[in-house]
């Protein structure tokens, strides 16, 4: 079976994209999934994360966009079993005007990953792809979405959450009508959500009255150990695995692997 691809996406920064990427993709593996994370954020978070360090990283997601290495070439493990990576590197900061000039400029990581699937899916059986995108909605992103199967939203609960979604949600409809008519929801997790506080109470009242179904019945609360951990090169499952962000990664892994039956089951 192919793997089934997600785009962790919102044009935000600081909502828990790519800590939403790495712990999401461990609690997938701690359960039995084959993940690989593309990491194409040019800071490198969700690499230096995974314990990978840029001075190590010789080839990365920069050269399989701009075709001079297939992601073949590009992935490592992360010292997680099931869980392999294709590190980010600062050339990715340029990445955006080199491929404006390139053939195919938003489809070169979907023919990358199509590559792939003949070369290496079927021997590391990956049954996830976990695509760590930029905060922005650039040529990057555009890529993302273009090659994913669904879009993963993390949504901070804060004022202003409403107001990036919607710009979001019209980004993904674009992309649909023309670029990658299969790209769907796969759902909105709420992030940094503090049950203290009657603003998170208020966003994520409103979230759901909008989208309804799409928002995960799991939130992610706000948890110094998620915050502490890639600071030592760790997802906070292999930090702390008792403490409550963990465990919520854990209930979330859950619920998108129930909505994935589900989807195949109809």
């Amino acid at each position: 079976m192919a793997p089934r691809i997600l785009a962790i996406a919102n044009q935000k920064g600081g909502v828990g994209k790519t800590t939403t990427a790495i712990n999401l993709g461990t609690a997938l593996a701690a359960v039995g999934e084959n993940v690989l994370i593309v990491d194409l954020d040019p800071q490198g978070n969700a690499s230096t994360g995974l314990g990978i360090a840029r001075r190590s990283t010789q080839l990365s997601s920069y050269h399989v966009l701009i075709g001079e290495a297939t992601l073949t070439d590009t992935i490592v493990g992360s010292g997680i079993p099931r869980l392999d990576c294709a590190p980010s590197t600062l050339d990715l900061l340029g990445a955006e005007l080199e491929l404006s000039g390139l053939e195919r400029k938003t489809h070169r990581l979907d023919d990358a990953i199509g590559m792939l699937g003949r070369d290496l899916i079927r021997k590391r059986n990956y049954t996830y792809i976990l695509l760590d995108c930029p905060p922005s909605l650039n040529l990057l992103t555009i890529n993302a979405l273009t090659a994913a199967d669904a879009i993963l939203v993390p949504l901070q609960c804060e004022f202003f959450a409403l107001e990036g979604l919607s710009q979001l949600l019209k980004t993904v409809e674009r992309v649909r009508a023309t670029l990658n008519s299969r790209l769907t929801i796969q759902g909105v997790v709420l992030t940094m959500f503090d049950r203290r506080n009657s603003l998170s109470e208020q966003v994520a009242q409103d979230v759901r009255g909008v989208l309804g179904e799409k928002v995960y019945q799991t939130v992610i609360p706000r948890n110094v150990r998620v915050s502490e951990a890639p600071s030592y090169g760790k997802p906070v499952l292999l930090y702390d695995s008792q403490c409550a962000g963990s465990q919520a990664y854990i209930r979330l892994a859950s619920e998108i692997i129930r909505r994935e039956q589900q989807l195949r089951a109809a």
